[in-house]
């Protein structure tokens, strides 16, 4: 249904995640959405523009989700407040069309209300043939009509941001909010708010020790952040041939029934049942703590999803965020490590 160029708003604040195709998509409330239902047409006030371009290239082990990580982290969860972002440069160029869903997912972490990715060569080739996309002379038509939607070559922003790909590491969050992140390199940062205390003494972690090597009970890969085929082979690339930690329990659920389909299909379920992994049915699940599925109080987990706050997961459970081969990697361990590592 999502085509460039389109407006597409929902009741959910991840509708942002559709920018991924160059559609203007954000969250909208209950009236709201009763309003669109009865009318297709909604008042909003014009947002400024922001653009964030990741320019160079991506290190090895670097994936999208650790990018806005990064960005979030720099910005801050209010950072892009009263804004519309434009993710631009040749790093986000570089990306498959799954990986931008994941890049502009998180727009609302970031405090932007909608992000979005111009479309291109790569946006065409992945809507190309699908069920809904316009077919024979309708498809000439709007790929023609799509090509003039991206920002002019001198277009005026609010705010314009650079981030150097190459200086881009695998992220982590340690605390209760997604920008309280770091690489995997890192140490857990000395407290420098009363937020940051409360964050530290609810996720049992002590200032100054590296991150990595903390030691995990779950791993969930799934969430409209990180649950797509893409996402799924990645971390069945990692597991194979290998076993989940005997402490750690860990579940994959897939983002869609369709997903779940063609991910059987190419027995990528037998990949994550052979690990050690639950192969579940899909749906929010532990992004949320939905239909009874929690963390236990206590517990630590490591998950693919796109907020960690206090007793996101279930009460009383720690959440740090992070990429599928990050949360595979940590699986195996049983502690969070660095996925580059082999």
């Amino acid at each position: 249904f999502t085509l460039p160029g389109t407006t597409l708003v929902c009741g959910d604040s991840h509708t942002c995640t559709n920018g991924g195709v160059g559609a203007l998509a954000f969250g909208i409330g209950a009236s709201e959405l009763s309003h669109v239902l009865a009318t297709q047409t909604l008042m909003q006030r014009r947002p400024r523009a922001m653009r964030i371009r990741f320019e160079g290239t991506l290190p090895p082990g670097v994936t999208a989700k650790d990018m806005i990580l990064h960005a979030i982290g720099r910005f801050g969860t209010a950072g892009g407040t009263g804004f519309a972002v434009e993710y631009a440069g040749a790093a986000v160029r570089a990306l498959p069309l799954e990986a931008r869903l994941t890049l502009c997912n998180l727009s609302i972490e970031l405090g932007a209300k909608m992000g979005l990715i111009a479309p291109d060569d790569t946006t065409y080739e992945y809507l190309a043939g699908r069920r809904f996309a316009p077919k024979g002379a309708a498809w000439d038509a709007a790929l023609a009509d799509w090509r003039r939607l991206p920002s002019d070559p001198d277009a005026a922003f609010d705010a314009d941001h650079r981030i150097e790909a190459a200086e881009i590491a695998p992220q982590v969050t340690w605390g209760t909010s997604p920008e309280q992140v770091l690489p995997i390199t890192g140490r857990i940062p000395a407290p420098a708010s009363a937020a940051d205390r409360a964050a530290l003494d609810y996720m049992g972690l002590e200032a100054g020790r590296p991150i990595e090597g903390t030691r995990v009970d779950w791993v969930f890969i799934g969430s409209c952040t990180n649950s797509r085929l893409s996402d799924l082979r990645d971390a069945a690339a990692m597991l194979r041939g290998r076993r989940v930690a005997p402490h750690v329990t860990a579940w994959v659920v897939p983002g869609s029934e369709t997903v779940k389909r063609d991910a059987e299909a190419e027995g990528l379920h037998r990949e994550f049942l052979a690990a050690g992994f639950e192969w579940r049915e899909p749906g929010c699940s532990l992004c949320v703590a939905a239909n009874g599925e929690t963390v236990p109080p206590g517990a630590r987990s490591v998950s693919t999803s796109n907020r960690n706050f206090v007793g996101r997961q279930g009460t009383g459970a720690r959440t740090h965020l992070a990429s599928p081969a990050m949360a595979a990697a940590a699986a195996l361990a049983g502690a969070i490590t660095d996925p580059r590592r082999p």
